[in-house]
């Protein structure tokens, strides 16, 4: 999985796909659809965890994005699926068996019973959960920017790129262009990058001067683009009209799997009520304290908008 791969995570924006059909499957039972009996019906989520510790197992959807959730060495490998993998084995569910499909068909192949949780690290906005239910935060993620090491403008917010009169770098229809704007970088200033790859090549070619992302995906594209002359900045908060743009991840269920939603919060919170557990656990995909999720930061409330 390169690094530039996790280009639709980021986005708050919601994506539509028609693909959630063309789901590539990682065992046998992935993609199936379970039923009501004798009729043929969707089977209803009321005592689905129930259901999946007697089987053993949970189906995981996931979109190959790193450091989120990817495939390494042949193993489901990230941030969702290691967290993931600790609550469930927590509840009695000792695999996970993995769905990889296209990222914007994550939530119409939980909704069609591909499989029962979305292991992403997808972003919570309020468009997604009018769909499906989200869990409390796994995470957050805060800005940063990547800059040359040796960084002439010496770059560290967006306010100070405006103020540089530098040129910035943004995926395509990110969330980003918009924090740009808001810091008062003019458009001509900004430009749109289709992969993360792209961001640094652009950095190291002199055609920005800084690539704006989560301190989260740069810190893996430095990493993976290890020997770069470049740099991380400290991770800051944006803000757009008056409201502070801390985005954060969660699990995705159905709308119906309340429990499930429920049971999987529990053992959650033990996670990231505890910084040393939740970096013991995904500080090797770039995770740190900083991306712990506050305790007042709750879905609902992101939900709401």
């Amino acid at each position: 999985m390169t690094a530039g791969s996790g280009l639709d995570r980021r986005r708050f924006l919601t994506r539509t796909s028609l693909a959630a059909g063309l789901a590539l499957t990682a065992g046998p039972l992935a993609a199936c659809t379970r039923t009501e009996p004798g009729t043929g019906a969707p089977r209803g989520d009321g005592g689905l965890l129930t259901e999946l510790r007697r089987q053993g197992f949970v189906r995981v959807g996931f979109a190959g994005e790193a450091p989120y959730g990817f495939q390494e060495g042949g193993e489901l490998a990230g941030e969702a699926p290691t967290l993931h993998r600790e609550i469930f084995s927590a509840l009695g569910v000792r695999e996970l068996r993995p769905t990889l499909t296209e990222f914007g068909a994550l939530i119409p192949g939980l909704l069609a019973d591909r499989f029962d949780v979305v292991s992403a690290g997808m972003s919570i906005t309020p468009e997604r959960c009018a769909k499906v239910l989200f869990s409390e935060p796994e995470f957050v993620s805060p800005t940063a920017l990547m800059v040359r090491s040796d960084d002439p403008k010496g770059l560290s917010d967006l306010e100070s790129c405006a103020a540089a009169g530098a040129t910035v770098g943004v995926l395509t229809a990110a969330v980003e262009a918009s924090y740009a704007k808001a810091a008062g970088v003019p458009d001509g200033r900004v430009k749109t990058l289709a992969r993360q790859q792209d961001g640094l090549d652009a950095l190291l070619a002199g055609r920005i001067d800084a690539f704006a992302l989560t301190a989260i995906s740069l810190r893996w594209l430095a990493r993976t683009n290890r020997g770069a002359p470049v740099r991380v900045t400290e991770p800051f908060v944006p803000v757009v009209d008056g409201v502070h743009q801390l985005g954060a991840g969660g699990a995705v269920f159905r709308s119906g799997a309340t429990e499930l939603r429920d049971a999987f919060n529990r053992e959650l919170r033990k996670i990231t009520g505890s910084p040393d557990r939740f970096v013991g656990l995904i500080g090797r995909y770039g995770f740190t304290a900083r991306e712990v999720p506050p305790r007042t930061l709750r879905t609902a409330d992101l939900c709401a908008g």
